[in-house]
């Protein structure tokens, strides 16, 4: 008698399943609003003696950057590893070094990225200012974008479009990644005085001989 009230007790658990309905991404921009952004926002970090275009190009829609492991850094006496990178900042000439820097508050990186097959060894996005130089940083290795060169955030990432949202808590010290609206990954942060988001591609370890991002949709965000 036992043997049947428990094969009808999985027997129902198995119907509540399959009957619930599907899961709803979230959306991580409800209770945040969009910072106004122009083209001055976006401040190109390239390898110094390169012109931008050779190493970037936008269309009015997506902006494609790529760097070669083999590339100089971003300016002549700096001991970094190649990049190109858009660090977010400000269009004011007079506002230039503190841009969209934050100290304080919760701030979100918004935007949707295409990794061309065989980028690996390369971060493509970091939220900067930390005990460490970054707060956070993704990574990706093999196809598998990951937090720093550790855990996992979203696996079979090559040539498709990915909305990647970062939510950096300052005051509570957490950073939350949403992938197409999942939550992928809680962070704790890694201290920092002033905080500012970039994109695009920084070599790592072990990186591929060339790189490429693509970033379309890009926004910033503070909760109200």
């Amino acid at each position: 008698m036992a043997y049947h009230r428990t094969l009808s007790w999985i027997a129902a658990c198995l119907l509540a399943i399959l009957l619930a309905p599907p899961s709803r991404a979230q959306d991580p921009t409800a209770g945040f609003t969009a910072v106004s952004l122009s083209e001055g926002n976006f401040q190109l970090q390239k390898p110094y003696n390169m012109p931008s275009n050779a190493r970037y190009s936008f269309d009015g829609t997506v902006r494609r950057m790529w760097v070669f492991s083999s590339h100089e850094p971003f300016k002549a006496q700096s001991d970094t590893r190649p990049r190109t990178e858009m660090r977010m900042t400000s269009s004011s000439a007079f506002s230039a070094i503190r841009g969209y820097d934050y100290s304080s508050g919760v701030w979100q990186f918004e935007g949707s990225v295409f990794l061309p097959s065989g980028t690996t060894g390369v971060s493509i996005m970091q939220v900067f200012g930390g005990g460490t130089a970054t707060t956070l940083m993704l990574h990706v290795y093999d196809g598998a974008l990951r937090y720093y060169n550790q855990r996992t955030v979203e696996d079979n990432i090559y040539d498709r479009w990915l909305r990647v949202n970062v939510v950096h808590d300052v005051g509570a010290s957490v950073l939350t990644v949403f992938v197409n609206g999942d939550l992928k990954l809680t962070a704790a942060g890694r201290g920092g005085d002033s905080h500012n988001f970039k994109f695009g591609v920084y070599t790592q370890r072990d990186p591929s001989s060339r790189m490429e991002s693509r970033w379309k949709n890009v926004r910033i965000l503070k909760k109200n």
